[in-house]
């Protein structure tokens, strides 16, 4: 195999990712619709009531919209990550999966492939949502804008391969719907997304602890300082720690000979 091959393999399911998604209408407005209206409704409510508050790190006084937009947006990439592993579910269901599976690429190689791609796809959402931001006067710097895309894409690998980890263990579909809302909501209620980590503190020690060990607060984080220009050099090293672990979890599942969906089938 050579460079251009395994280039080509990339883009190829890349494309193949990015149609599939452009022909899933229901998927891509409900990946945008969803941040929406917490930006709309919900940040519009706590503004009337809370007007500003002092968010660190930046130590000045910004609306709350422009604290939780980053919030947001790494909660688009992952709904995106674990919608992109239930596809994973259900081609394994519908028999299309073997086919790629089957192709002389190696099977990791192949699954990085699966994640790059649907980090990509979920990429393009969350720059839409942020030219729909922009409108709604949540402006940062537009140098941010470049800034932000290695930490989105570090985070979109990060919890695409959560994703995929789980949709190594898990053989149904139905079950897998399950498991993410069980993984979904207490990821993103329990992370800074919505409020300050000192806030959270001065509420609940307890819950902070949470939080803090969280690895969507590290993805959360590391987009918000990139937004504006910054760098959190913990949310970086917990995010790509994170990514290791889950990637080699996830490769290990999808093994063939040892993986989690082997010991399955031969279990009955």
């Amino acid at each position: 195999m050579t460079f251009v091959q395994y280039l080509r393999c990339l883009l190829g399911i890349t494309l193949r990712e990015s149609l599939r998604f452009l022909h899933q209408r229901e998927r891509f407005f409900g990946a945008l619709v969803r941040p929406l209206v917490w930006l709309f409704i919900f940040a519009a409510g706590f503004r009337s009531v809370l007007g500003v508050s002092i968010i660190p790190p930046y130590e000045t006084y910004i609306l709350y919209e422009e604290y939780i937009v980053p919030g947001l947006a790494a909660m688009i990439l992952l709904f995106s990550g674990m919608q992109s592993s239930l596809s994973m579910v259900y081609d394994r269901e519908m028999g299309s999966m073997r086919m790629l599976m089957v192709s002389p690429f190696p099977r990791w190689y192949l699954l990085l492939c699966k994640l790059i791609a649907g980090t990509l796809v979920a990429i393009a959402q969350v720059y839409l949502f942020l030219a729909i931001a922009w409108f709604w006067d949540v402006q940062p710097p537009l140098t941010g804008y470049l800034l932000a895309f290695p930490a989105l894409f570090l985070s979109g690998l990060m919890l695409g391969a959560l994703g995929l980890l789980l949709s190594s263990a898990i053989k149904q579909l139905e079950n897998f719907a399950g498991v993410m809302n069980f993984v979904i909501f207490p990821m993103f209620f329990a992370s800074s997304a919505l409020y300050p980590l000192w806030r959270i503190k001065d509420s609940s020690v307890f819950l902070y602890e949470i939080c803090r060990f969280n690895p969507f607060t590290h993805a959360v984080e590391l987009t918000r300082f990139a937004l504006y220009g910054q760098i959190s050099w913990i949310a970086f090293f917990v995010v790509v720690g994170s990514l290791l672990l889950f990637l080699a979890g996830a490769l290990y599942g999808y093994d063939p000979a040892r993986g989690l969906m082997t010991r399955k089938q031969g279990g009955g």
